[in-house]
C-alpha cells in the first residue's frame, strides 16, 4: 500500500513549479510514496494592489501555508525560501532545503544585451522590492522607479504593456518558467547583491512529522544549507524581514564560506556593505558576526528609520 503526502503551495505558476518539482523527487527516491498538490492562497497572493512594504511582510506568503501544516491539513509546505522568516512559529522547522539554483537578478529591457549602465538617463525601472529599489538607486541616482507586482508571467506582461524601460526579476523564477527569452542581461551580484536564500526551495513541516522529515532527506543539498543559513543568520541579527533592503550572499568553498551583506536606504542615498570569511562548520556564527559588523557601521540607524516608518517590516 502507497504511503500518501499533501504539499501545500500558492497557486502562482512559480510556486506550483517548484511543488511539482518536489514532488517529482520525492516519488523519484521514495517509490511507494504518492503525493498530492493542494493550493492554499496567501495574504501576498491575495493582495496586489498595494506595494509590499506597505502590507507589512510577517509570514506574507507563508502564514497560511504555516496554519495549514498545524492544523495537519498537508504534511509539507513548499516555499521560495527568499520568502520564509527566521524565525517560524512554535511547532514547525525547516526540514530540507533544495540545492540552489542560479541566485542572481536578471533585467528585462526592451533589447537584449542591455546592462543597468546602458539604460538612458531618468530610464524608468520597474521592482516591487526595496532591495533592489535600494542598490539600484545608489547605482543609478537617476534612475526613477515604479512599483511592480503579481507573478512572473504577470509582470512581464506588464511590463510588455507599459512604457517602462525595464523591471528586474530573479533569474531562478524566469529560468524555471522557461521566460528567457525576455532577458536582456545578467545582473552581477557585485551591483545588485540577492535576497538572502534566493534560489533555493526550503521545505517546512510539523516537528512532530517525523515521516515527512525522512522522505525529504535526499531532496536536501548540505552546501546550499550552510550558505542560506550564513544568510539567514545575518538577516536575523539585523531583525530584518524579507521586505526591507537587506542582502546577503554566502559562497561555500573548500576553505571555508564568503558572506556578503548589504543595508541600504529605501532612496538609494545610504550602502552599507560588509564581507566576511568564516569556517562552514558554524555558518550561524559567521552570519551574526557579519550583522554585527554592518550594525557598527550604522546600518542600525538605517534600519530603526524604515522601520519607524514601516513598523510591519520588522522581523518578530
Amino acid at each position: 500500500m502507497k504511503k500518501r503526502l499533501v504539499i501545500g503551495t500558492r497557486s502562482s505558476d512559480l510556486a506550483l513549479w517548484q511543488a511539482y518539482h518536489v514532488k517529482a523527487e520525492l516519488e523519484k527516491f521514495n517509490k511507494n510514496l504518492e503525493v498530492e498538490i493542494r493550493h492554499i492562497s496567501t495574504k501576498g497572493d491575495k493582495i496586489l494592489d498595494v506595494a509590499l512594504s506597505k502590507i507589512g511582510d510577517k509570514g506574507l506568503f507563508t502564514k497560511e501555508l504555516e496554519n495549514s501544516l498545524l492544523n495537519d491539513e498537508v504534511d509539507i509546505a513548499v516555499h521560495s525560501l527568499k520568502d520564509m522568516q527566521t524565525k517560524f512559529p512554535d511547532g514547525l522547522k525547516l526540514a530540507a532545503v533544495t540545492k540552489r539554483a542560479d541566485y542572481e537578478d536578471v533585467l528585462i529591457a526592451r533589447n537584449k544585451d542591455v546592462s543597468i549602465l546602458d539604460l538612458p538617463e531618468g530610464a524608468t525601472v520597474a521592482t516591487g522590492s526595496l532591495r533592489r529599489r535600494s542598490q539600484l538607486k545608489h547605482l543609478r541616482p537617476d534612475i526613477n522607479i515604479e512599483e511592480l507586482r503579481g507573478n512572473v508571467p504577470t509582470r512581464i506582461k506588464k511590463f510588455l504593456e507599459s512604457d517602462w524601460d525595464a523591471i528586474i526579476l530573479a533569474r531562478a523564477g524566469v529560468e524555471r518558467l522557461k521566460l528567457t527569452e525576455h532577458i536582456s542581461s545578467i545582473i552581477p551580484e557585485y551591483m545588485l547583491l540577492p535576497a538572502v536564500g534566493q534560489g533555493a526551495l526550503g521545505i517546512q513541516i510539523k516537528e512532530t512529522n517525523t515521516e515527512a522529515k525522512k522522505y525529504l532527506q535526499p531532496l536536501h543539498h548540505n552546501l546550499t544549507w550552510k550558505a542560506v543559513s550564513a544568510e539567514r543568520a545575518f538577516l536575523r541579527k539585523l531583525e530584518g524581514g524579507c521586505q526591507v533592503p537587506i542582502a546577503a550572499l554566502g559562497i561555500v568553498k573548500i576553505d571555508g564560506i564568503y558572506l556578503d551583506g548589504f543595508v541600504g536606504s529605501v532612496d538609494g542615498s545610504i550602502a552599507i556593505n560588509g564581507e566576511m570569511f568564516g569556517s562552514s562548520k558554524y555558518p550561524e556564527k559567521l552570519g551574526e558576526k557579519l550583522g554585527e559588523k554592518l550594525i557598527a557601521a550604522g546600518a542600525g540607524e538605517v534600519l530603526k528609520e524604515i522601520y519607524d516608518e514601516q513598523p510591519n517590516a520588522k522581523a518578530n
